[in-house]
């Protein structure tokens, strides 16, 4: 039976026990263990994983481990494509959609302020969040390790924050989402495109009062709610801009820590 060496890089480590985090440790390993075997056997889900060497050199989920290998693992680079180097997965065509899980209701609605199709219902089982992922394209959003190390999951993304406007924020770093967003083009509430109406449109669904104050509304087609541009969304505004400026900020920081060494 192989014994292998591994060492997890950056945010990997939150997945592991403290005694393995930050260094090198051997670990022996099953009879014709894989890569990615390996990696979720010691808790880390494949779809965090950007980037594998083995004894220095770029290696596929696939490949077999050998006695006396050593196997670095890598997430996702911030500013740095190294999908080149050994692709260990299609990239997703596009521009990125979502299916979050039960828990991540709130991070749902804040995407999809941003006019980001996400999909979330608080009835979907993993194996419908797994099935939606792989029909639709999208990128899987959960606090459940598990639910990412489904064999069937291509792309998702392990959430680490717990509030849903830090959710967002965590997510528009890593993916880089600030370019892409198109905000409040989408139903917060039923993910279905937004339509502009006149006043004269929705007058009937407006609060009271509402029609002396503001001009320009949409509506949803779906659930018929009303949305105007009021405080709510000025305050809604100034969040996404928060959130880009973190990523930008996360990037440069990416940046600086690569130019003055490994930073584990």
């Amino acid at each position: 039976m192989a014994r292998a060496r591994f060492r997890f890089y950056q945010r990997l480590n939150d997945f592991l026990p403290p005694a393995r985090r930050g260094h090198e440790f051997e670990c022996e390993c099953a009879r014709r263990a894989t890569v990615k075997h390996m990696i979720e056997a010691l808790g880390v889900p494949h779809t965090e994983v950007e980037l594998v060497l083995v004894n220095g050199q770029p290696a596929g989920f696939g490949q077999v481990l050998a006695d006396a290998d050593r196997v670095a693992v890598y997430p996702g680079f911030e500013a740095l494509d190294v999908s080149a180097l050994a692709p260990l997965r299609e990239p997703l065509p596009g521009r990125p959609s979502f299916v979050a899980d039960v828990h991540l209701g709130g991070l749902a609605r804040q995407l999809r302020m941003a006019g980001f199709d996400t999909v979330w219902e608080n009835n979907l089982d993993d194996a419908e969040i797994a099935q939606i992922s792989i029909a639709q394209g999208r990128i899987v959003l959960t606090r459940d390790r598990e639910l990412l190390k489904r064999r069937e999951i291509i792309h998702g993304c392990y959430v680490r924050a717990l509030r849903p406007a830090e959710q967002a924020q965590e997510i528009f770093t890593r993916l880089d989402l600030g370019a892409s967003a198109r905000p409040f083009t989408l139903c917060l509430h039923c993910n279905e495109p937004l339509r502009e109406v006149t006043k004269e449109e929705v007058l009937a669904r407006l609060p009271p009062r509402t029609s002396l104050h503001y001009q320009r509304f949409c509506t949803c087609d779906r659930c018929q709610r009303v949305f105007w541009q009021g405080p709510h969304w000025r305050r809604m505004l100034d969040l996404l801009g928060v959130w880009s400026a973190a990523a930008v900020a996360g990037e440069e920081s990416a940046a600086s820590g690569r130019s003055g060494g490994d930073s584990g």
